[in-house]
């Protein structure tokens, strides 16, 4: 099976999407404005790695120490080279390992999906 790989410009264009969802969406409800308990994310961000784009949260410790959780990630899985992008939605579990909860979906989808299923959210 050939799969096509995304662009520079494809990616941009996702990157830019996952960024606004983020700054509206995620940071708004997972980010408190005065962050004083270990168990709140002090940012959210997102980061390519190759065809799969991964959502972490970086929590802080009162040592000094940070530590990111990866808590989604989109991974890009077209067969169709004239389809529309899809990606799976993938979910990190605590045991480390990925798995997929939703197939084949469109950036647009996975975004709702995320804002919509605690389990793809930062843990808290």
């Amino acid at each position: 099976m050939w799969v096509k790989r995304l662009s520079s410009d494809e990616k941009l264009i996702i990157t830019a999407a996952c960024e606004r969802f983020i700054a509206d969406v995620l940071k708004p409800r997972f980010i408190p404005s005065q962050p004083n308990r270990l168990d709140h994310p002090v940012a959210i961000f997102g980061k390519w790695r190759g065809g799969k784009y991964g959502l972490s949260a970086r929590y802080h410790f009162d040592d000094g120490e940070d530590f990111n959780v990866p808590f989604a990630r989109l991974d890009h899985v077209e067969e169709d080279v004239r389809a529309e992008t899809r990606f799976d939605l993938m979910w990190h579990r605590h045991t480390g390992a990925w798995w997929r909860l939703h197939a084949a979906v469109t950036v647009e989808e996975a975004l709702r999906l995320i804002a919509d299923d605690t389990r793809l959210q930062p843990p808290l």
